[in-house]
């Protein structure tokens, strides 16, 4: 009796002093989380999930970008039906939405005559317009058989002469835009575009919650949360692509933290350390 009795006390000696060691060994993340809006007044951030990270977030991203590329749009332009001229000029200006004003203010008087689909939009829409005297061509698809030297001559005498139009009247280009919205492909892109990024936030999600995570917690009414018995470290305290919606203020912290043995790191999330929106929106 008095060997069992002996026993259950060494277990329980062992067991209280187990704990203390045990903390010794690890640290502790207090965090408080507070934001301010327009209005100067400091509220806490209540709810908000925090995420205990071995990498920032920023950097996983960028991980997940060497794994997944975003949509190429050399690639995309590539598959298009378009003239070698066009698809040219989208590369050259990384651009394959052709309509809008960012669109008229790129081309230039050598896109619309050396591109087909520009110049064939360009003198539809001019062709339309009574209130200017346009050029009209002197020749007819026949004459292409029949006199082939004269149909050559007379084609560049017109490009010459609708070329000499666009230089004397600039704006013409307005409107342009119209005569191209059957083969825009601007649409297009921005569907394939949409769902490589959405694809992408999922991705880094997954590796953030999954790969890198090392604790997380919510905090409560006061703003403050913790995390305790955390392995000594490097960390990055993230709420991942959560804002904090406190009036009209929308934070979002990816803070680096130092974690030392036996001891508690304080961490104020504030609009100050806060960080710009996630690195990929879907």
């Amino acid at each position: 009796m008095k060997a069992i009795t002996c026993m259950l006390f060494l277990s329980f000696f062992a067991i209280l002093h187990a704990s203390p060691r045990a903390d010794a060994q690890t640290g502790s993340i207090e965090i408080a989380a507070k934001a301010t809006p327009s209005n100067g007044t400091d509220e806490p951030v209540r709810g908000m999930p925090v995420y205990l990270l071995r990498k920032s977030y920023e950097d996983i991203g960028k991980e997940a970008e060497a794994t997944y590329p975003p949509a190429d749009m050399n690639a995309f332009i590539d598959k298009l039906e378009l003239s070698k001229e066009m698809k040219a000029w989208m590369k050259a200006n990384h651009c394959v939405n052709l309509g809008g004003e960012d669109f008229i203010k790129k081309l230039k008087v050598d896109d619309v005559m050396n591109v087909p689909e520009f110049f064939s939009a360009y003198v539809e829409r001019m062709s339309g317009d009574e209130s200017v005297s346009f050029p009209s061509p002197k020749y007819t698809p026949a004459d292409k058989k029949k006199r082939p030297e004269k149909y050559d001559r007379l084609v560049k005498q017109y490009h010459e002469a609708v070329r000499q139009f666009l230089i004397t009247n600039p704006k013409s280009t307005d409107g342009i835009d119209l005569a191209l919205e059957e083969i825009d492909p601007g649409h297009r892109w921005e569907a394939v575009r949409s769902s490589s990024m959405a694809e992408m936030h999922r991705h880094i999600l997954e590796l953030a919650q999954s790969k890198y995570l090392v604790a997380r917690t919510d905090t409560d009414l006061q703003g403050q949360g913790f995390l305790r018995s955390i392995p000594p470290g490097t960390y990055w305290l993230s709420t991942l692509d959560i804002t904090a919606d406190v009036g009209d203020a929308r934070p979002r912290w990816d803070v680096r933290v130092i974690v030392t043995p036996g001891k508690t790191a304080y961490v104020a999330l504030s609009n100050i350390n806060s960080v710009q929106p996630p690195h990929v929106t879907p």
